[in-house]
């Protein structure tokens, strides 16, 4: 089983993500998926976790992700507050939306474990106009990990997001996903 912990704040998306992330898998890629938030301060700006759990079974597990294989973390700030790499397997993957290159974030992620990180901030101001970076993200990861395809997200926004949202979604997405898979504003 994979287990994927969300790290964000309140109004920026990281429980729609793992919502979208869920639908994407379960949907598209013939696996089982179960996605739910951690409960707690549901307030705009308040520090909040969710959490994705794939696997080829069917998943009866329903407690919080302790002993993630991936982070995602939507706001780099919550690096100085919160222990994002807590229990993060060795091997695990790390993907931080910010602006510094991961070689100089100091992240004790484990001795095999990769930090990526992308200006899933910027893409959304581009293509959104706000600062809501769930579906920059979920491009972002989609071209790291391995997890989910790419046409699988952008299927899981169209069936999940409001219709007027959609495109300017899909877009972030995959922007995030072309500048990881190319190598630009990522490090």
């Amino acid at each position: 089983m994979l287990e994927i912990r969300f790290h964000g704040r309140g109004g920026q998306g990281a429980v729609m993500a793992a919502t979208i992330l869920g639908k994407a898998v379960a949907l598209y890629e013939g696996k089982y998926a179960l996605s739910f938030p951690a409960f707690g301060t549901e307030r705009r700006g308040a520090p909040v976790m969710a959490f994705t759990r794939i696997d080829d079974k069917p998943i009866r597990l329903r407690t919080q992700v302790y002993k993630p294989n991936v982070v995602v973390v939507l706001d780099d700030s919550l690096l100085i507050t919160t222990n994002v790499v807590e229990g993060l397997a060795s091997d695990g993957l790390v993907l931080v939306n910010t602006v510094m290159p991961a070689e100089e974030m100091g992240l004790q992620a484990g001795p095999n474990a990769k930090v990526v990180t992308i200006d899933a901030t910027g893409i959304a101001l581009k293509t959104l106009k706000v600062n809501i970076v769930n579906t920059s993200i979920l491009g972002a990861l989609c071209a790291v990990s391995g997890l989910v395809k790419i046409d699988s997200i952008v299927k899981a926004i169209e069936n999940t997001l409001p219709e007027r949202l959609v495109k300017r979604n899909v877009e972030a997405a995959q922007e995030a996903y072309r500048a990881l898979s190319e190598g630009r504003k990522a490090q």
